[in-house]
């Protein structure tokens, strides 16, 4: 069973950085591609940036620039890099991952950019 657990958000002023983190229950070079998404409070749940199983990486073109997506085969984790924060990227994100069959989900974690 694919589980995906995401960690590292929190609260932060704007300009700083955080590192999320995505923990999958499987080998991440078995799905199509994983990625990032976000949902600020009544909004729609948009995709942030995307990491294909050939290495090639998108981003929205709100995060280009300051956010990284990566990942580690040994340690089955995808990683979100975000520096210079600012209050528009406050929202609920979701790391998700997919395959021919299936979309799969974590349980978001909870960015906030307040000073």
């Amino acid at each position: 069973q694919v589980q995906l657990v995401e960690s590292g958000g929190g609260l932060v002023p704007p300009g700083m950085s955080l590192l999320l983190s995505c923990a999958s229950s499987v080998n991440i070079f078995g799905f199509n591609s994983m990625g990032w998404y976000r949902q600020a409070p009544g909004k729609s749940r948009d995709l942030v940036a995307s990491i294909n199983v050939g290495g090639t990486t998108s981003y929205a073109d709100s995060v280009k620039g300051r956010f990284t997506i990566s990942r580690d085969g040994t340690t089955k984790t995808v990683y979100l890099q975000m520096n210079d924060l600012n209050h528009d990227d406050t929202a609920v994100y979701y790391c998700n991952a997919k395959n021919l069959q299936y979309n799969y989900w974590g349980q978001g974690t909870q960015v906030t950019v307040s000073s």
